[in-house]
């Protein structure tokens, strides 16, 4: 029989763990916790498996839940980590605050806004250590653990910041970059300052611990910056290292953020790192919700080479840092479990194989859902990782730009079924070789960025064979320069998008100069424009030729094209070979547009250095009704009798998209409903 070991907030580490309740005589019952239950697996046989069961209730979390390889299962005999039929045990990675009281201190009643005053609710840190302060954090920085966050009523509350819900903008640099910004524009040196119109900060008692969010140079590369100095007289900000990469151009958005005198709304919270004191304006009255600080820097759980485990109907909140960690090992999978209220990503998986998410509820996370990575891209073994059946949203919240709902890289994945809203940037981002990404209902995302795909991927030739179908993309907004629904950026090339759904999207699928990519079988309704076609790499601006002949060659170089397994499974590669011999650019050859529909909006669009000539358009079906079911519905399956079936195009599945029930799910949310957007 499978050992059962059963584990209670209520338990105690010297029990034996076999019952689900204390007895009677109160001499045996549940452990209390689970390193008491992965140590008495370690000492017990179990060849047929073992379920460990943990009741509802709390468990603090002070340090990550660590199993290494002495702790898999085998194929036919898995290690289960499960939640007691019908209750939710919560590992917690900070902790609950239940002690408030009106703020007192008449320096602290001083610094604050006077509608604030009789408002502002404060609680004792002091016993919980040192607290970190904020780092920088954002493009081009490393993934760290986020500050400790207050959130309250099951929603993240904002570092009190000005302005409130907007930017302020950049007047001018201190200092110009003497090349510009490589693409014609101005550019400062983020180094020398820059000014803003306004004296805000003047009104602050204290800028030491003032940040600066902002949007330095291009609205896809966001930094956290500490604020150094400010001249009132110039209205000249400068910041510490380290500094955004690209540079400050003047018209680009920022907002100072951890400014106590800035705690004037609902919602808003500072915390005094040197007093230990925690100001808060709740949004509701305190008994309506629950308040909690995330702490824990580590991952709530992380696995190092382990293998078959399995981790069931668990919520895992409140940390500072990433909720699951998978370091290599095979067959771990996670199910029904909630990942809520993280400084970085819901779940990490980091090599191995087989492992799989499916059925979770993972919201209100600092950075991504899911990051993993697997498979040999030198050899192209897949890894085989699976992303089923997820409801990802509010994701982003504080690194915003390059943190999607999925984020992959690697050889041969899936990403299937999964329900990804609300987020700044994109939803799912693909680096690597033969992905799958099918049937997920994809809106409002790209709401804070521009230049961004709600699908996205580019600036590397060989990252072929990945196919997107079947999913749905609408709402994707954008900001400046906007978004794309399919972004095949920067020569991303051998890609197939098939059989997919684009609702009101602008540039729906995006070819940015790439080759034999194959757009088939779409349905495209009011997007503009539908498809979009582009020849950079043939322009021949400094910042365009870097890209192919120095990135782009080294990426292709590297994985050896000329060499199988790339030369056998993409010999389009070799087409390459001559326009880096001539050196005068790559041309976006072999791209395909076949068997689409596309009703309002703006059809094709093939510009910037890209001759029409070298796209093949075929079969397509233009603003001529298809057919539609119910179009005012939003019900977009075709009639028997539809005129696209005469061109060969094949019905879209749309019943299969989204999200779908089974054991852990068993309601769906009202955002897997496209007919009610």
């Amino acid at each position: 029989m499978s050992l059962v070991l059963h584990v209670s907030p209520s338990g105690s580490d010297t029990w034996s763990g076999a019952l689900p309740e204390p007895n009677a005589a109160g001499t045996d019952g549940p452990l209390a916790t689970l390193e008491a239950a992965r140590d008495r697996l370690r000492q017990t046989p179990h060849p047929e498996g073992a379920t460990v069961y943990l009741r509802g209730g709390m468990y603090r979390r002070t340090q990550s839940f660590v199993l290494e390889t002495q702790d898999s299962g085998t194929p036919a005999a898995p290690v289960v980590y499960r939640a007691w039929p019908g209750e939710q045990p919560r590992l917690l990675g900070g902790c609950l605050l239940d002690q408030f009281v009106p703020v007192q201190d008449p320096a602290a009643l001083q610094r604050l806004a006077p509608e604030a005053r009789g408002q502002i609710l404060q609680s004792d840190l002091s016993g919980l250590g040192h607290l970190e302060g904020l780092s920088s954090r954002g493009f081009g920085r490393p993934t760290t653990p986020s500050h400790p966050e207050l959130f309250f009523a099951d929603q993240r509350m904002e570092l009190a910041r000005w302005p409130n819900g907007d930017f302020a903008r950049i007047k001018g640099a201190a200092a110009l970059h003497p090349e510009g910004d490589g693409h014609g524009g101005e550019l400062g040196i983020i180094e020398a300052g820059f000014y803003y119109e306004g004296d805000r900060p003047t009104r602050w008692q204290h800028q030491r611990e003032v940040w600066l969010h902002g949007y330095w140079a291009w609205d896809w590369a966001n930094t956290y910056e500490q604020l150094e100095s400010f001249d009132p007289a110039t209205g000249l900000l400068r910041t510490r290292p380290p500094h955004g990469i690209y540079g400050i151009k003047a018209g680009q958005r920022f907002y100072f953020l951890n400014v106590l005198e800035e705690l004037d709304q609902p919602g808003e919270y500072y915390v005094d790192r040197e007093q230990g004191l925690l100001y808060f304006w709740p949004p509701a009255p305190l008994g309506s919700g629950e308040a909690a600080l995330s702490l824990l820097a580590d991952p709530l759980i992380h696995l190092r080479t382990a293998s078959h485990l399995r981790f069931e109907g668990l919520s895992l909140e409140y940390s500072r840092g990433t909720g699951l960690c998978i370091e290599g090992g095979s067959e771990v999978q996670v199910s029904g479990c909630t990942l809520r209220h993280l400084g970085n990503f819901g779940a990490v998986i980091e090599e191995g194989r087989n492992h799989r998410v499916s059925s979770c509820e993972i919201y209100s996370l600092g950075d991504g859902g899911i990051r993993l990575g697997g498979g040999n891209r030198q050899t192209l073994e897949p890894g085989g990782h699976q992303v089923l059946n997820n409801h990802i949203h509010h994701l982003g919240q504080w690194s915003r730009c390059y943190q999607p709902g999925v984020l992959l890289g690697g050889v041969g994945h899936r990403i299937a079924h999964n329900l990804i809203h609300h987020g700044p940037h994109c939803a799912i981002l693909l680096g690597g070789n033969e992905h799958l990404i099918e049937f997920n209902h994809i809106h409002h995302v790209c709401q804070e960025t521009g230049d961004v795909g709600a699908f996205y991927m580019g600036r590397d030739w060989t990252e072929q064979g990945n196919v997107i179908r079947h999913n749905l993309f609408h709402h994707t907004q954008g900001y400046g320069m906007g978004s794309m629904a399919v972004y095949l950026d920067d020569c991303a090339s051998g890609a197939v998008v098939y059989g997919n759904v684009f609702y009101q999207c602008t540039r729906a699928a995006f070819v940015g100069g790439g080759r034999n990519n194959r757009i088939e079988n779409n349905l495209f309704i009011e997007c503009q424009p539908a498809v979009m076609i582009d020849g950079r790499g043939l322009d021949p601006r400094q910042v365009w030729q870097d890209m192919v002949y120095k990135t782009m060659k080294e990426r292709l170089e590297a994985m050896r094209h000329h060499q199988p397994p790339y030369s056998l499974r993409y010999p389009d590669l070799k087409q390459l070979d001559p326009y880096y011999h001539e050196g005068k650019g790559v041309p976006p050859e072999g791209n395909l547009v076949v068997r689409n529909i596309s009703l309002g909006g703006e059809w094709l669009k093939v510009h910037w250095h890209a001759d029409p000539k070298l796209v093949a358009v075929q079969q397509n079906l233009v603003d001529e009704n298809p057919g539609f079911v119910d179009a005012a519905g939003l019900d977009f399956r075709l009639r028997e009798d539809s005129l696209a079936y005469e061109l060969g195009f094949k019905p879209i599945p749309m019943e299969k998209i989204g999200l779908y029930l089974d054991e852990w799910r068993t309601e769906l949310p009202e955002e897997n409903s496209f007919r009610e957007k």
